[in-house]
């Protein structure tokens, strides 16, 4: 089996069998994003893809425990494709406990519910969503042509068909002059939702983005990791989403943390203190090999 282009998935999904079931990503126009700048979007056939886990089965079958459906959303595929999938994944991999894929709000609430909860009794157990922001005007900046409204109006309609929900934002997506809007209504944005994950990445510029022009041009000025932690601070003082389990966890962050909320906030506060304190950041060059 072999992959096209780069591959790309959640730090949780490090020990998966990842299966490309599309190429590339369908919207594909987020400013900040090079990630499937070089691959036009296809959804891959059935055939191509029941090949690939036919031979993963023959080299890993009885080890493989979870799945991840990639690229970049693989939910838009038809449902009835999918549940094909789905079956096909548990014939070839009977010891295996869950199956996650990346998804976004509009692939969401394209789908009826009697779709979703066909998928959750399936064996799609969790959709990786980019949030990115709960802030609109940062929404329409980065061009993720969504609104904070319907991102909501997906994590609920998930939770209401039986499938969890990890919703991605993005420290310092709205620059310096956003600090405070970005941070409280990503916050509302999770409380709205209060979806089973949540985790933060920090934002990096890469070359080819409309974001890295922005940024040079000095339309967009980035922010310092001691404003990235006030950034965070203000977004854990608004938040009220009792039981979601939040990370920041991936290459990109500064700070590390990790609690649940709403009752682990405290502590996580208390370590972003001693974190800008001591000024103990990831450093930058570890963060550039992402």
């Amino acid at each position: 089996m072999e992959y096209e282009g780069i591959l790309y998935r959640p730090p949780s999904e490090a020990r998966s069998l990842i299966i490309q079931v599309t190429i590339g990503c369908a919207h594909n126009r987020c400013t900040f994003c090079n990630m499937y700048r070089a691959k036009k979007f296809r959804v891959r056939s059935k055939e191509e893809i029941m090949a690939d886990l036919d031979e993963c089965r023959a080299y890993y079958g009885p080890m493989i425990r979870r799945v991840f459906f990639a690229d970049g959303d693989a939910l838009v595929v038809k449902t009835e494709t999918l549940l094909e999938l789905l079956a096909y994944v548990h014939k070839n991999f009977p010891a295996v406990e869950r199956i996650a894929s990346y998804g976004t709000a509009k692939d969401v609430l394209k789908k009826s519910e009697e779709d979703l909860k066909a998928l959750a009794a399936a064996g799609l157990e969790l959709i990786y969503l980019g949030a990115e922001s709960g802030d609109d005007k940062v929404l329409e900046h980065i061009k993720k042509d969504v609104t904070a409204a319907e991102i909501i109006e997906a994590g609920q309609k998930l939770k209401r068909c039986g499938l969890k929900t990890s919703v991605t934002l993005i420290s310092g997506l709205g620059g310096r002059k956003g600090i405070r809007e970005h941070a409280v209504k990503s916050a509302e944005l999770i409380n709205g939702m209060n979806p089973e994950y949540a985790s933060f990445l920090t934002l990096r510029l890469y070359e080819g983005t409309e974001m890295n022009e922005e940024v040079k041009r000095g339309e967009m000025e980035l922010i310092t990791p001691d404003e990235i932690v006030e950034e965070m601070e203000l977004f854990l003082s608004h938040i009220d989403s009792p039981g979601t389990i939040f990370r920041t966890n991936h290459a990109s962050n500064y700070v590390v943390l990790a609690g649940t909320f709403n009752e682990d906030i405290p502590d996580m506060m208390k370590q972003l203190e001693r974190a800008k304190a001591e000024q103990r950041y990831r450093l930058e060059e570890w963060r550039r090999h992402i």
